[in-house]
């Protein structure tokens, strides 16, 4: 019987018997090694002895006296103590382990990257390649090795490239000559590629003075020729499906779908910004209290439906290739190439196109099937016909009847895109004078008639369809009413309208493809922006100068930055067909000209922190010396004056740094203001025709007088208008903004947002208190939303060369810049509303407003 004063056995911790069975004396002499040399088995020893490395080696490379058991330890403390286990292999964990897995794993790549030499595959990789490579490179260095090919390719930055082989006779040489000539010491391998879905079924097809078809094949391409993938993914979708995937719910279903999207792109603003905010920064308040609206930055306040929802586009971009039947046709494609999807369907039962669109793609459909002419090969990057597309240009708004909004369509331009690679001049010259003829005759017969202003040829010789501006433009047809004097190209154009404004466009300028919503997203920023006669507004990316002019009769001053020529070209014309005088407009990227501009009108932002820190010093002693020296009325004078401040009148920015007077808001408004319901076409083209001649960057008019006259009188003008409280020092940047109390700035840029160059810009100018974002892309609107209105700290971090970024979503590259953001006073997300331009498809324009 146990004693009742033994304590109870304690339960032992894992590890602690091992550890005190191998430190005991009994175990140690158990397992004390034999004579050197000695077998295992003669000695009595352990089989496994010595032949796992010690976890103190292992951690800290120290030999037995590293170990708390020392010699006694079973286990080997270096590489060479180490014996090899029962089985024949080693620890897993040893360098010797390491090298024979190496070796391995290299025989067992050589086998696999065995080459496959059969007439069924003759398309192969090439492994190994040079990141710097091209495909010129790679073509170039296969002719130095006498290894002769189809076709070659490689995109720089890849160490893989493609080869097509003739025979298998040019394979089984390609092979040999590469493993005995390695390029710098390395061996390229050839290894088995596979071909992308519409590659697979394809036969060679033949090209030759300038002749090809779609994806290598006869032109009468039958159905069971089209390869299996294409057929499986595109025979249940027909192109209503493929541009109005939105189209079988009701509108209000529509616009409850696209609300909710918005909602949740709009919440990972929430998160990216929490997440990028420095760690010693608190966050900012809004992030605080997104967690009572749901995890949003602002409040969504809904989203504006469009006016009209079926035929609303005027402008229709339509692809040219062969249907799944193989017929030549002019529509929409089915899916992105990148799935192998080359197939194009008519435009049938498409809501969001017209009828007039439709229409003109059948003309020009009925007109390629009698061309000698290629299709566009998207497979093989040659052909002629690529693309065809309709502009539309209606009547004023206020004439426009909902529902039969078509009949209002008074304009049209026809755009064609062709490559006029290795084609025949004289050919080409002689489908053209074909195309207008079909075309011209084509729509005088249709009942009713429909109407054509312009008939352009657009030249593109580069892969995508997606030509830049300065591309070459053919006109075929010019408007019979304009005889005025000048190149062609100018008078290729159609006008359209927006709230009772005149805007001419050429064919690649941008314009909203939805007008009537349009003009009530441009109502809602200049509402948000909170305009008056004071504003100087900035117009970033304004294409033909649609938000500027529209908002011109509500601002002292707009000033439009495009980088498109042309476009900045209609601005100037639009400008002076409205009678509208209070703008500039700049040709030039953003990121080039922005910091430029804001000097020239606000002065440098370094000037304004050192004219607040200037302010705020002798402020601060002007308050001290009148609280020793004030009686009771002032006292009373000094609160009157707060009440007044806090009421909202005489608000400043809040930097303070700048007197803003109005001494020259009368020489800059002028006219502006008389010209809001002038007639759009009351100026004679004779006087439009005279300012598009001159210099894009540089022709700016304010009252018929030169941008830079203006700016010296007013800066001449501002020096005497000085408040007396003023510093000396600061006088010249006073005068550079004094003629505006109010600077904003609205932006609409492409899809892939604002340049990191311009948001910088825009946040690092203290003057710029408000800032109105018009997305048609809402994930770029979260990335430039978080370099906005993310807080930087004073310690700014370079950013590091780093592959990751390629990886990295929009969002995330947006938080890496936000640690190399100079230390400024970030935005805050107000307000954001949705637009719905683009109804029965998932798109949708986001408007946010930022303050601070």
């Amino acid at each position: 019987m146990e004693d009742a004063t033994t304590p109870p056995s304690q339960p032992e911790l894992v590890g602690e018997k091992r550890k005190r069975e191998e430190g005991s004396p009994d175990a140690a002499a158990e397992d004390a090694p034999a004579a050197s040399g000695e077998d295992a088995a003669g000695g009595g020893r352990h089989p496994m002895w010595k032949t796992s490395l010690c976890s103190f080696f292992r951690r800290r490379g120290a030999g037995a006296e590293g170990c708390s058991h020392g010699e006694s330890c079973r286990y080997a403390h270096t590489e060479e103590e180490l014996r090899p286990r029962p089985d024949g292999t080693w620890d897993p964990t040893s360098d010797r382990a390491k090298k024979l897995r190496k070796v391995a794993a290299e025989a067992q790549e050589e086998a696999e990257e065995e080459v496959t030499v059969d007439e069924q595959s003759l398309d192969k990789c090439l492994v190994g390649l040079p990141r710097g490579w091209t495909a010129d490179r790679i073509k170039t260095f296969l002719q130095d090795q006498g290894i002769l090919y189809a076709t070659a390719k490689k995109k720089k930055g890849m160490t893989v490239g493609f080869v097509t082989f003739e025979s298998v006779e040019q394979l089984t040489h390609a092979v040999q000559v590469l493993k005995e000539n390695p390029s710098g010491g390395k061996e390229i391998k050839i290894s088995d590629a596979n071909r992308r879905s519409h590659q697979k079924v394809r036969a060679e097809g033949h090209v030759a003075n300038g002749t090809a078809t779609e994806n290598g094949s006869n032109p009468a391409t039958t159905a069971g020729e089209t390869s299996a993938p294409e057929v499986v993914a595109s025979s249940k979708k027909s192109a209503r499906d493929a541009v109005t995937p939105l189209a079988h719910m009701p509108y209000n279903d529509q616009l409850e779908h696209k609300k909710h999207s918005m909602a949740q792109i709009l919440k990972r603003l929430t998160r990216n910004a929490r997440k990028a905010c420095p760690p010693a920064i608190p966050l900012p308040n809004w992030i605080f209290k997104s967690k009572e609206i749901g995890g949003l930055p602002c409040k969504l306040e809904g989203i504006l439906e469009s006016p009209i929802v079926d035929g609303y586009r005027n402008k229709c971009e339509f692809s040219v290739g062969y249907s799944l039947e193989g017929k030549k046709t002019v529509g929409f494609m089915l899916g992105n190439f990148r799935e192998g999807v080359t197939a194009v369907e008519e435009p049938v039962n498409c809501p969001n196109v017209s009828e007039i669109s439709c229409k003109y793609a059948q003309m020009f459909q009925d007109f390629l099937q009698s061309s000698s002419l290629p299709l566009w090969s998207r497979v093989d990057n040659c052909g002629f016909w690529r693309q065809f597309t309709v502009r539309e240009g209606r009547c004023p708004a206020e004439a426009v009847v909902l529902q039969h909004v078509e009949s209002q369509i008074s304009e049209v331009m026809l755009i064609v895109q062709v490559c006029s690679t290795d084609v025949d001049e004289a050919l080409m010259k002689e489908e053209f004078d074909k195309l207008s003829t079909a075309l011209i005759q084509g729509a005088s017969t249709c009942s009713p008639p429909l109407p054509l202003t312009t008939i352009v040829v657009q030249d593109h010789k580069g892969i995508s369809n997606a030509a830049p501006a300065d591309c070459p433009l053919i006109p075929l047809l010019v408007p019979k009413g304009d005889q005025l004097e000048g190149r062609a190209e100018d008078k290729t154009r159609i006008h359209d309208h927006i709230s009772n404004l005149k805007f001419s466009i050429s064919p690649t300028a941008f314009f909203q493809v939805n007008t009537l919503a349009a003009e009530r997203l441009y109502t809602l920023a200049g509402d948000w922006a909170n305009l008056n006669s004071d504003t100087l507004l900035f117009d970033v990316c304004c294409g033909t100068g649609t938000i500027g002019l529209t908002l011109a009769h509500r601002v002292g001053m707009v000033v439009g930055i495009e980088m498109n020529e042309s476009a900045v070209s209609d601005a100037h014309r639009n400008a002076l067909i409205n009678g509208i005088k209070n703008c500039r407009f700049v040709c030039g990227k953003a990121e080039d000209v922005i910091g430029s501009l804001l000097t020239e009108y606000l002065g440098s932002p370094q000037q304004h922190i050192a004219a607040s820190e200037s302010n705020s010093v002798i402020n601060d002693t002007s308050k001290n010396e009148d609280t020793i020296n004030c009686t009771e009325s002032d006292v009373e004078n000094m609160d009157s004056s707060a009440e007044k401040n806090d009421n909202g009148e005489n608000e400043q920015p809040r930097d303070g740094s700048v007197d803003l007077h109005t001494c020259g808001d009368e020489d800059i408004k002028g006219d502006s203001v008389d010209r809001v319901n002038k007639e759009a076409d009351s100026s004679p083209d004779e006087h439009i025709e005279a300012v598009v001649e001159q210099s894009c960057g540089e022709a700016s008019l304010i009252n018929d007088e030169p941008t830079d006259a203006i700016s010296t009188d007013s800066l001449e003008h501002g020096k005497t208008c000085q408040d007396s409280s003023s510093i000396q020092n600061n006088n010249v940047l006073a005068a550079s903004a004094c003629q505006f109390k109010n600077v904003v700035a609205i932006v609409d840029p492409p899809r892939v947002g604002l340049h990191p160059t311009v948001i910088k810009a825009l946040r690092m100018h203290p003057l710029i208190r408000r800032l109105v974002y018009i997305s048609c892309n809402p994930d770029s609107l979260v990335a430039n939303a978080i370099e906005l209105c993310t807080p930087t700290s004073e310690k700014q971090e370079k950013n590091k060369g780093n592959r990751g970024w390629r990886s990295m979503s929009a969002a995330g590259l947006a938080r890496q810049r936000t640690k190399s953001m100079p230390n400024s006073e970030p935005f805050i997300p107000k307000r954001a509303m949705a637009v719905d331009l683009f109804p029965h498809t998932s798109h949708c324009e986001m408007v946010m407003l930022f303050e601070r």
